[in-house]
């Protein structure tokens, strides 16, 4: 994707009625809505000190104590308790043509804004994309991106660039609500693009649809390597590790699921994406292992991606 401030913002090719979707957040605004936090491989941070408040609608395992948007981990994404009384929120998420991660209803209250920064790694060049349906707003919200203020149509179902310096804020007297939805892309994000904004889309990461793996195979894919220390690094831009460090690694069944043992600690789920490829739960292709273990050699290869940039190491089995 390139830095054109053509596409910084952009209204998609999808339009939702907005009287429904405002019903079912009135109906849910007795449930407990919380502070906003954001994530990151060192865990959740703290929480925000602004009025921003968060009704997670999907969430890692489904928790509905969760207001970060979830990344890397054990667990996919999966609807909380609170999507259940929400049935025209239900509905357009069931027929959404990406596939969801993190679902919120993110409350941002009279003259609050958040602070300007990245989130790094959100954008179509790492397979994942941050799109909102503004629900309740008014002419003093606004999103600012690289310095240029937006304000977004109710209804509207539109793409934000959010790995650029940006900023939240609420000018207006009322508070405004959007629905912000973390997708994985797929082949329907060129879809959702109209024709003047198709940069948008150059150099997507294109996601692969997960393939569910016979249970009777789960123990043919159980092994031992070392792993690259930066490998784990899910969130960062910017390695932390030494370039040569290693952490213990283990590939281990637990139940009818695989998951990725770091240095002792179950740490990733693993997700099939087709032949013995793997990507970490809760996150895109971003990353992923394959488990070459019937071939000559046995191998792990670690496959980092940029976009259309690959950097892959092989790891032997121990």
């Amino acid at each position: 994707m390139t830095s054109d401030p053509a596409t910084a913002a952009v209204p998609l090719r999808r339009r939702y009625e907005v009287a429904p979707l405002a019903a079912d957040v009135r109906a849910l605004a007795a449930d407990p809505w919380r502070a906003q936090r954001s994530v990151g491989q060192d865990g959740v941070t703290r929480e925000s000190t602004v009025d921003w408040k968060i009704l997670a609608l999907r969430s890692p395992g489904g928790d509905p104590d969760r207001t970060d948007a979830g990344g890397a981990g054990l667990v996919e994404h999966a609807a909380t308790p609170h999507l259940a009384g929400a049935g025209a929120l239900a509905a357009l998420l069931a027929d959404f043509p990406l596939p969801l991660l993190g679902v919120r209803l993110m409350a941002l209250g009279p003259g609050a804004a958040s602070r300007v920064h990245r989130d790094a790694k959100c954008g179509p060049p790492w397979g994942l994309v941050r799109l909102h349906v503004p629900i309740v707003t008014n002419p003093g919200a606004v999103v600012v991106i690289d310095g240029t203020e937006y304000h977004w149509e109710a209804g509207r179902l539109w793409f934000g660039d959010f790995d650029r310096t940006h900023q939240v804020r609420n000018d207006g007297e009322a508070t405004r609500i959007h629905l912000v939805l973390d997708c994985r892309t797929g082949p329907a994000l060129r879809d959702l693009v109209p024709d003047w904004a198709r940069g948008l889309a150059d150099g997507m990461l294109p996601g692969r649809p997960d393939v569910p793996l016979d249970p009777l195979r789960l123990n043919d894919f159980r092994c031992r390597f070392e792993l690259p220390a930066r490998f784990a690094e899910w969130s960062e831009e910017e390695p932390v590790a030494a370039a040569d460090a290693t952490l213990p690694a283990e590939v281990r069944v637990d139940g009818d699921r695989l998951v990725l043992v770091v240095a002792g600690r179950p740490t990733f789920g693993l997700v099939h994406v087709g032949g013995g490829e793997f990507r970490l739960a809760g996150w895109s292709e971003e990353r992923t292992l394959r488990l070459a273990l019937d071939a000559p050699t046995p191998a792990v290869h670690l496959v980092v991606r940029h976009g259309t940039t690959t950097h892959e190491t092989v790891r032997p089995v121990a």
